[in-house]
């Protein structure tokens, strides 16, 4: 500007304007206390100033509508586990699994947007969860193996379950043991991860349950009296579904007897009262009808 200005006027006023551009330089830079170059760089920075600004405004904003979308898909999710009629339990921990994981999802997408290197930290975090999940080796499985009874349902509660030769009725399921009620009233405490991984028999799973009975009969009984016998055992009972078929068949020819197979139907809480039932009255009837059920015998010959 003063480049410009001395064209127009004499050299003796342009020379002064000069000194006095410099004298005021000076002057600002005594009172300030930096020199000229300090104020170039000030300047100089402005720009990545105003830069970092907008990012950092955007960062913000992105997190706002991120937690926005988070809770949106929460709810969203929430509504589903609700329509598939999941567990209470199972519902509260998998919300809070997602939420958790969304969130981490979010800062690490803010930091990349940033700038931040995010390698890092995703290296640190696989370490943490690495740590984590060795030292809860154990309980990390009975809590996997919960949730997987929660969610695939092979048992409810007030279910006759068989495991690992353990048997009861199911009384409470929670995220890390199932506990089973005996016949005789004792307590048992299976752990989920074992349960999971184990084969269970859900015996009350049917509304009809079919009982199964192997009769031994002597050589020398009649096979077709046997049967009509065993036919009458099982039309005099009430609680014998009489729209199923009886079955009645040899079964094997044994060492000692013939053994006859008897089955029936009955509904799943009258299983136990009908077979103890059918033994007693099968044997009341044989012993009517003469009919003997062998038992092992061994003949000793001594010579002498």
């Amino acid at each position: 500007m003063i480049a410009l200005l001395s064209k127009d006027v004499p050299d003796n006023v342009s020379e002064a304007m000069a000194d006095t551009a410099e004298q005021i330089s000076e002057e600002v830079d005594k009172v300030s206390g930096l020199p000229g170059k300090a104020w170039e760089w000030i300047l100089s920075q402005i720009p990545v100033a105003v830069h970092g600004l907008i990012l950092i405004i955007a960062a913000i904003i992105i997190f706002f509508v991120g937690r926005k979308v988070i809770k949106w898909l929460c709810k969203l999710f929430d509504k589903s586990f609700k329509r598939s009629a999941m567990d209470d339990g199972v519902c509260k921990f998998l919300l809070s699994f997602i939420k958790v994981v969304l969130n981490v999802l979010l800062v690490v997408m803010i930091a990349g947007f940033i700038g931040i290197e995010t390698t890092s930290l995703a290296a640190i975090v696989g370490s943490a969860g690495l740590a984590i999940g060795l030292s809860l080796q154990g309980s990390l499985a009975n809590f996997a193996g919960g949730v997987l009874i929660l969610i695939i349902k092979p048992f409810v509660l007030g279910d006759y379950i068989s495991s690992n030769g353990q048997e009861g009725t199911v009384v409470h399921i929670d995220i890390f043991y199932t506990r089973l009620l005996t016949i005789d009233n004792r307590m048992i405490v299976i752990p989920n991860g074992t349960l999971s991984n184990a084969v269970i028999t859900n015996v009350s799973n049917e509304n009809e349950r079919r009982v199964d009975l192997i009769i031994g009969v002597a050589y020398g009984e009649d096979i077709d009296k046997v049967k009509k016998i065993l036919k009458s055992v099982a039309d005099s009972h009430a609680d014998i579904l009489h729209d199923k078929p009886v079955d009645i068949y040899v079964d094997a020819l044994d060492s000692s007897s013939v053994n006859i197979g008897f089955r029936v139907w009955t509904s799943t809480p009258n299983y136990w009262k009908v077979r103890w039932d059918m033994l007693e009255n099968t044997k009341k009837e044989f012993d009517k009808n003469d009919i003997t059920i062998p038992f092992n015998q061994l003949d000793v010959n001594v010579k002498s």
